[in-house]
């Protein structure tokens, strides 16, 4: 399982293999944070390729989001360099978070739902 769901994230990300093995231990962590969230009595199985894909979102995010600030481009002679700066990976980022919430609505509680008893 995490296998495919590495390879997802590797596309997603554009990760080199500096970054194999980060991205490894980020889509393993993504994976248990995803079944964590799971409704009662559905499974990974239950939701198809939307667990892997919102599993590789998150860890892609989670990668792009510890990026530091770069150049966003620069010249050497005929040699042109463009790179993301950190606010282009933040919005993509929260972008990907994004669609791997929207992936697994069905499948999964609300993570941005809290309950919180008042005494009155």
């Amino acid at each position: 399982m995490e296998q495919t769901t590495q390879k997802l994230a590797e596309t997603v990300s554009g990760a080199g293999e500096d970054e194999a093995a980060l991205l490894e231990a980020l889509c393993g962590a993504a994976i248990r944070r995803w079944q964590g969230r799971l409704r009662a009595g559905v499974t990974v199985e239950d939701c198809g390729t939307a667990f892997h894909c919102a599993a590789a979102f998150t860890a892609a995010a989670d990668l792009l989001s510890g990026g530091g600030d770069s150049a966003a481009s620069f010249t050497a002679g005929q040699v042109s360099v463009k790179s993301r700066t950190a606010a282009d990976s933040a919005a993509q980022a929260a972008s990907l978070r994004r669609a791997a919430e929207e992936l697994m609505a069905p499948y999964t509680v609300p993570g941005d739902f809290a309950f919180l008893g008042v005494r009155g």
